[in-house]
């Protein structure tokens, strides 16, 4: 099987095209060796979902590309729930960035 390239772009357009995502925001933690990502994923498919099956639904239709990284992290919203909150907080707050400095994972090198 040929080695594919995972990046922040692909990503995006793969969770765009798989879960009808009206917003993505992917980020790579990992300094740019596609190892580590982050993600803000707005969906219309979450609604009505609790946590854990938005988490199930980012997973499968991750599948491949997931196996091919060593972390990966997501924060699943519905259009209400994004709108609710970047009202609240007076725009997108992004993917979550825990334990990072600067948004890139601590110790690794570009």
């Amino acid at each position: 099987m040929a080695e594919t390239s995972i990046t922040e772009s692909s990503l995006t357009a793969a969770l765009t095209d798989r879960l009808k995502a009206t917003h993505v925001e992917v980020t790579d933690m990992s300094g740019g060796c596609g190892q580590s990502f982050t993600s803000l994923i707005v969906s219309p498919e979450f609604v009505g979902k609790n946590s854990l099956k938005r988490h199930r639904l980012v997973n499968a239709a991750l599948k491949q590309e997931i196996a091919q990284i060593h972390a990966w992290s997501a924060k699943c919203q519905t259009p209400e729930e994004w709108d609710k909150e970047r009202a609240a907080t007076g725009g997108s707050d992004g993917p979550p960035l825990d334990g990072t400095t600067g948004g890139k994972v601590d110790g690794v090198s570009q």
